[in-house]
């Protein structure tokens, strides 16, 4: 079983039938990352000269022949960030940021074997988001990403790969807070479910001795009568 496997009970997450106040028995602080604004950025960038280290295996033969890259982590690097509040627009305000995405890159070398390395996408990120103002604890900027791309070319003069890339990024204006919420009280957590492939469904479910009248239907006579 699971939250969405049946479960009837009113003391798991899923849609709220009736009157969402009834139920409701405390207020409880709750340790969370609030996030103020975000935005998202999507798109294809040309040309990316992806530097590889580390290649697994070790010392592949070049030149090398490009399969595919694709991030490898959905949480960016913001290497650098900058805020200009905007006078005209209250707590908005010009957010550049340069984000680093994690990528491993998939190739064959000259022998056929196929290997992969790491390398790293840079991009730059200049956004109006909404900034609060200053306090104790101090705003952060997050940037969550995805990177991939299925082409590109091998440079034999520096060992690089060039690629054309989609790439999404998402920036985030967050604070680690605890916010008072109204609460339900605990979740009751259901039992597993184990996975099996029932092999044996539909055999078990048989009867041990077969079922129903053991005879033909006519009585003493089957022999005689019964063709």
């Amino acid at each position: 079983m699971s939250f969405f496997s049946n479960f009837q009970t009113d003391k798991c997450p899923g849609p709220i039938n009736g009157n969402p106040i009834n139920g409701l028995n405390e207020k409880v602080c709750v340790q969370a990352q609030r996030v103020f604004d975000a935005c998202i950025k999507q798109g294809q960038s040309e040309g990316i000269v992806l530097n590889i280290t580390d290649p697994v295996p070790a010392n592949p033969t070049y030149p090398l022949t490009f399969i595919s890259a694709r991030s490898v982590s959905s949480v960016g690097t913001v290497a650098a960030f900058q805020i200009d509040r905007l006078p005209d627009r209250a707590n908005c305000a010009r957010v550049q940021a340069t984000v680093d995405i994690p990528v491993e890159v998939v190739y064959t070398d000259a022998n056929g074997v196929e290997g992969k390395a790491n390398s790293v996408v840079t991009v730059n990120e200049d956004v109006i988001l909404f900034v609060p103002q200053p306090s104790v604890m101090p705003y952060e900027v997050q940037a969550i990403v995805s990177a991939v791309s299925p082409e590109g070319s091998f440079n034999a003069e520096n060992n690089t790969f060039t690629v054309d890339m989609c790439i999404t990024v998402i920036l985030k204006i967050i604070i680690n807070v605890d916010l008072l919420l109204p609460s339900y009280g605990y979740c009751v957590i259901p039992p597993a479910q184990e996975y099996t492939q029932e092999v044996c469904a539909g055999f078990f479910e048989l009867p041990l001795y077969p079922q129903g009248n053991t005879n033909c239907g006519c009585g003493n006579n089957c022999n005689n009568n019964c063709k």
